[in-house]
């Protein structure tokens, strides 16, 4: 199982930082390995995460760590360029540890975006400290 994102380019996009504080809350923290940093999303639903590659790359799972009481419900990951060419659900347990969701069958493209249609958090705000996608 390699990840895919401490090997290749990629860029990051998502819906929300909290107060707009990249500084302490931005989209790199879920990257960075550390257990003490993460990405926090503004208040409301739904919120998302965009990785895009500069060429395609096939995944088989991903893994997530929110943090609990601010994990994402009704999810999903769509898959594809300029028209998704694969959606698929997954089912995150409101808790702090590693979560890993393989995949129904393996996938390659360059865009990958995960949707938190709702939050645990009554607010909808999410808490990621690790994403990881994995051949």
């Amino acid at each position: 199982m390699t990840c895919l994102l401490k090997q290749y380019k990629f860029e990051c996009r998502v819906s929300s930082v909290l107060n707009k504080n990249n500084r302490s809350y931005g989209k790199n923290y879920m990257f960075d390995n550390c257990p003490e940093t993460c990405w926090n999303s503004d208040a409301g639903t739904f919120q998302w995460i965009i990785i895009e590659f500069e060429q395609e790359y096939e995944i088989s799972s991903f893994e997530i760590e929110f943090q609990g009481g601010f994990v994402g419900k009704n999810c999903h990951l769509e898959v594809g360029n300029k028209e998704t060419k694969f959606h698929e659900s997954f089912y995150p347990e409101d808790k702090n540890t590693i979560q890993i969701f393989s995949l129904t069958n393996p996938i390659k493209a360059k865009t990958f975006k995960f949707v938190f249609n709702e939050s645990t958090d009554f607010f909808g705000r999410i808490i990621i400290y690790k994403l990881s996608l994995h051949s």
